[in-house]
Order: C-alpha cells, then structure tokens, then sequence
C-alpha cells in the first residue's frame, strides 16, 4: 500500500463548490459522490437549499451524480430519493467494488468520472484502487455516525503523514490542479 492511495487528487470545502464549469474542464461527465457528510448531514436528511441548487446546476449541465454509499440500502434509498439520483449501496469502500459497478454498468471510462468524499481512507482509496480521481471535502458537520469513529481516529494520522509528504495540499474553494 502506497502513500498514494490516500493522496486526493484535490481538496475542495465543500461538495458544493464544484462547479460545472470546473467538471467540464477536466472531462468529468459523472460525479460519484460519498452519502454521508459529504452529500447531506447525517443528522439532516433532507439536505439544504444549497444542495439542491447544486443538483440542478449538474444536471443543467449535463453532468450526472451517482452516490456510492457504504450503507444499507434501504438507508440510501430513503436519503436520495427527494434528490432523484441513482445509487449504489453496499460499496464496501476501501474496495473499489461500487465504483467499478458504476463505471461498468453505466459505461464510462474512468477519466470521465470523479469520487467525492469525506474520508481518505474509505472515499479516496476507493477512488484510487479504481483509477478514477479524487476529491476529499470537509465534512459537512463535525459529528459522524457512530460507526465512523473509528475510521476517523486512524484517519487523522493517515492525514497527518499525507499533508507532510505532499504540503501543496491545502482546502481550495474549486478544483485546482497541483
């Protein structure tokens, strides 16, 4: 396992400040993006204005959203069915099992897609055991699902030995190629 595997490809704030106009410039036609605390806040279900006007902005442009989730699918289903977006649950994400059943089923080529996603050791290494890029936001809200604790623990020393072999590595408010 390399260094690599947890390095994003880039940092942005938040989900919301990609912009189509961004997507569009690295040939990007389908964002595949973490549920919780990326997408929504797991303690706000129905997502946010903002959100919202962000979905649109997407598919104004052309570009679709799939959420590849490590929960359950009746957990999934229930959150991104107000948003009108396709999913895949189960992901088990370190693997890249659920990327790879969207690039197969949908027909994409990597190059084409991006992860979004609030943890390095589940949504970037994911991305990077597929071959499609990366892009680590903030999470949406402090807390986690009780589950996450763990995964956060050790992923703040991951993070802290990625940032110090890579210090160009900083939160952007859009994509910026390093």
């Amino acid at each position: 396992m390399r260094l690599e595997h947890f390095t994003p490809t880039y940092m942005v704030e938040r989900i919301y400040d990609l912009t189509v106009e961004d997507l569009k410039a690295r040939g990007i036609k389908t964002v595949l993006a973490d549920l919780d605390n990326t997408l929504l806040a797991w303690n706000n279900p129905d997502g946010t204005p903002e959100l919202k006007q962000w979905l649109q902005d997407l598919r104004d442009g052309g570009i679709e959203l799939i959420v590849v989730s490590n929960n359950t699918t009746k957990r999934v289903e229930k959150a991104v069915k107000p948003l009108d977006v396709k999913f895949v649950s189960w992901s088990l994400k370190p693997l890249p099992r659920g990327i790879l059943h969207v690039l197969r089923t949908h027909h994409l080529k990597r190059q084409e897609v991006i992860m979004v996603g609030d943890q390095l050791l589940t949504d970037v290494w994911a991305a990077h055991s597929a071959g499609v890029r990366s892009v680590l936001v903030q999470r949406l809200i402090e807390s986690d699902m009780w589950q996450t604790w763990l995964n956060r623990l050790i992923e703040k020393y991951v993070k802290k030995i990625v940032f110090q072999a890579h210090p160009h590595l900083k939160w952007e408010k859009t994509l910026r190629d390093n």
